[in-house]
Formats: C-alpha cells, structure tokens, sequence
C-alpha cells in the first residue's frame, strides 16, 4: 500500500506528526502483511481543522453537487472493487469470494442506496408559516471497526456527505487497509479538500482525541460496548451528538410450526457468516425443549460441513478469525462453556485439524445451555453456537428478551401471520422472519446497550442532520 505510512488530510497524502509504526497482521499466516503509522492527538487536531474550515462551503452545496461527488465515488468504486476485496481478504481473514460478494459489495450497495435515498430526502417542509429545514450537524467523527470494514466505513461516509457534513475518519488499526483503498477512491473522485478526512490509529490515543475534540459536532462509533460507553463518556464534556452501533447476542426462535430442519441449518449458517464475526449473528439458538436432540445433530451435521481453510481458496466458507487477541478471547469462552456445563455439540477447543498456523477456530455448538450460562450472554464474535431450549412462546420471547442487548433477532415459522406477531414482541433494532435476505435499505442499529440511532439509507441520512425550525418563513 503506497500510502500506508500516511494520512489523508485537506485532500493530500501527508506525513504524520510521530513515529509510530505497526505490523498490519495477516490472520491466516500470522505474519505481518504491511505496515501502517499510527496518529496521535496532533494528526487528529490537523484532520478537524481542515474538515471544519471546509465546513462552511460543503455544508451549503446543493443536492445536485453531492449526487455528483457520490456519483463519481461509486463509479471508481465499482472499478476497484477487486482491490478492495483483496485487501479486505488480506487484512481480516475473509474467504475471497466472500470478500467480493459480501464484504466489497457492501460498501458499493451503501453508496447505491444513498444515492437514491438523496434523491428524495425532504431537507426543507413548511408547515403554516413555519420552515421545518435538516441542516448537516456539523463535522463528524467516525470511528468504524475491522469485521465489517467497507460495510461499516462507508454506511457512515456516505450519508455524512450526503447531508452536507465534514468528517474525520478513524478506521480500525487491525483491518486499515481497505481504508487506504477507499481514501483513494474518494481524493481520486475529487471529494473537495478537507470534507474527508483519514487518521489511522487506535482508540485510547485517535479514538479518544476524536471523542473530546472540541470541534467534533458527532462522534459516530461501531465497536463494542465496552468501546461505545467509553466515547460517550468522553463526548459528553462537549455535548456532542454521540451516535453508536454496538455489541449483540441475537436470538433465533424456531417456532414449532417452522421446517424444522430448514431453520436449525440456516441457523448455524447464520451464526457462522464471516466467522462468527458479526455484531447481528444470530448465535442463540431457541428451540422447543423436546426437539432439543434433534436441533443439535442437525446442527452438528451442519457445522462438520463447513469447509474452514486459507482466506485465498475459492471454495473456503470459514477463514480466520481476525487476531490473536480474538482467537484467545473466543478460545476462553468456549472453555467457559464446557465448564459450566453446556454439551459441547461438535468443535471445542484449538485448531482445526491441518490448521496449525493462522487464528483458526473450530466451528463450535454447545446444545442444553442455559440462558444464565457465559456462552448464552456474552457476545462471542467467533462460530460459536449456543442452542437453548423452551418451554413455549411465552417463555422464547422471554429468553429472547433476555439481554442487556437488542441488535437484531430472528423468527422462524411456518405461518407469517404467526411471526410477524412474535417479531412485533421482540426487543431489536432488525428482526428477521424466516431467512429474509439482508439489505442495505432496511434501518440498521439497536435497543439498549447496541447502541442508538440508525444506519442505513434515508434513516442513516436523518441522523447526520440538525432540525432547524424557521418560525414567520410563510408568513
């Protein structure tokens, strides 16, 4: 990467103000694959200036001039896209065609639906002689995280351009490399000086600079929790708008009317998608208490079929998880699952066989947990299983409910009418009947401690606006 020693500051590769270097990672072969410089408080201070004096001209463009600038985003986008596949493959693990057909694709579906949802937003409505006008909040921080990288950057750059908003983009220092790509798509598709802006670093020095920086109007974070509460704490100094999309532990019912075996296969997939690394992974897994033996050799029989091996493989379905940190963490908790008890269905602990060098997980399912058990409460983030037995209806929705989260969640049933009931009960930003296929034009973002606000399309839009009331404009 030809600029990965450098930030994107007020439209220009530019030198950073310290030293500090570290290895970018390859998690398949545990050796470093680049390297990237690491910001600190001064690189950010520079990154705010320069979005904030583009502010005044950017946030007063017109509709039409950031269609263009988005416009000319996508076209070079969807040129590089095998660019940005591989580097995402390369950073974070991910098999290739998944990193083309899912991770790639998602920043260019982002950039699609913002173009569309552009198109017909209502920034000014009067109502009598009032003028109900949504101004751009400001300049924007933004943090994103390595599991989803162009999903996550581009489902917050996109909609802070589109409202007229200037920016400052941390992405994450484990996965930066698909971010060095998309700051080139955008200084090539000439985004004006300073309205984009790139440091590279990690949270406790960039992250938190960003956070409590004066002159950041909205910090917008995806990461964990623990992360999440950690910049509103510090945002809260200066009053900001703190925008964030968190942890989950979503829950998938089976209802007893579902195809049974349909829903527990589709279940497992579910949870393993991207190794286990999604924040929306439907990794809890309710079924009907005498259906238990059953939902767990179906599942088993499923997670033995999944084909784990090199990122670079054509026909890979699990590669890595992203980081020794992550494998460590992922390895305890499914010993903490075996320790209190919960049968271990298929998978465990260490690597799968032949895959003794990369961060390998075993794909992992534990049947007869219990919802008091780690496994049923703590957010995993590795393809790991938890399947989870009830009485009735009642008492799915309440293990469902069960959580200091509320993501996403899922509802299987035989009868729509049915699960759309149930669906209306459950206690999530997104919830999913029956396998719907997921899309950028739905709301994206949860209930308690998942965080606030929504991402995606016009919704993502309405939350990097201010709402100004103009009282006597009709008169």
């Amino acid at each position: 990467m030809s600029h990965s020693l450098e930030f994107y500051i007020n439209g220009q590769w530019v030198k950073p103000h310290g030293t500090h270097v570290i290895d970018v990672i390859n998690p398949a072969t545990e050796r470093p694959c680049s390297q990237i410089a690491l910001g600190d408080a001064t690189d950010v201070d520079l990154a705010v200036k320069a979005a904030h004096a583009a502010f005044p001209v950017w946030s007063t463009s017109t509709r039409e001039d950031r269609l263009a600038v988005l416009e000319r985003i996508l076209h070079i986008y969807k040129r590089r896209t095998e660019d940005m596949a591989q580097a995402i493959s390369l950073e974070m693990g991910s098999p290739i065609a998944r990193a083309r057909d899912s991770q790639s694709w998602a920043g260019m579906a982002h950039l699609e639906e913002m173009i569309s949802a552009l198109k017909t937003f209502v920034f000014d409505e009067l109502q009598g002689d009032i003028l109900i006008t949504r101004e751009p909040v400001g300049v924007c921080g933004l943090i994103t995280p390595w599991n989803w990288p162009m999903n996550q950057i581009v489902c917050k750059v996109a909609p802070a351009l589109a409202a007229g908003c200037t920016m400052v983009l941390k992405p994450s220092e484990i996965a930066p490399l698909s971010a060095l790509v998309f700051a080139e798509i955008l200084d090539e598709a000439g985004v004006p000086p300073g309205v984009f802006n790139m440091v590279n670093g990690d949270g406790p020095v960039v992250g938190e600079a960003l956070a409590q920086h004066p002159d950041i109007d909205m910090i917008s974070i995806t990461g964990s929790t623990r992360a999440g509460i950690a910049v509103a704490k510090l945002a809260a100094d200066t009053v900001k708008r703190v925008h964030q999309e968190l942890g989950g532990k979503s829950p998938n019912i089976v209802l007893p009317d579902a195809d049974f075996a349909d829903a527990i296969r589709r279940g497992v997939k579910g949870c393993y998608s991207n190794s286990g690394q999604s924040c929306d992974a439907p990794t809890r897994l309710l079924v009907p208490r005498n259906r238990m033996g059953e939902a767990m050799e179906i599942a088993k029989e499923t997670a033995d079929s999944f084909r784990v091996g090199s990122p670079t493989s054509e026909d890979t379905q699990l590669g890595p998880v992203v980081s020794e940190i992550q494998y460590k963490r992922i390895q305890a908790l499914i010993q903490k699952g075996i320790d209190e008890g919960a049968t271990l269905v298929t998978g465990g602990t260490g690597k799968p066989p032949g895959l003794e060098t990369g961060y390998y997980v075993r794909p992992t399912v534990f049947g007869n947990v219990q919802p008091e058990m780690t496994v049923s409460r703590e957010e995993i983030f590795g393809p790991v299983l938890s399947i989870i037995a009830y009485d009735d209806e009642e008492h799915a929705i309440r293990i469902a409910n069960d959580t200091p989260y509320g993501l996403a969640a899922y509802v299987q049933s035989g009868d729509l009418s049915h699960a759309r009931k149930v669906a209306r009960r459950l206690r999530a930003g997104n919830v999913n009947i029956n396998g719907a296929d997921w899309t950028v034009a739905a709301p994206f973002g949860g209930y308690g401690q998942s965080g606030n606000g929504r991402e995606c399309s016009r919704w993502g839009l309405a939350d990097f606006v201010e709402i100004k009331a103009i009282i006597g404009y009709g008169a």
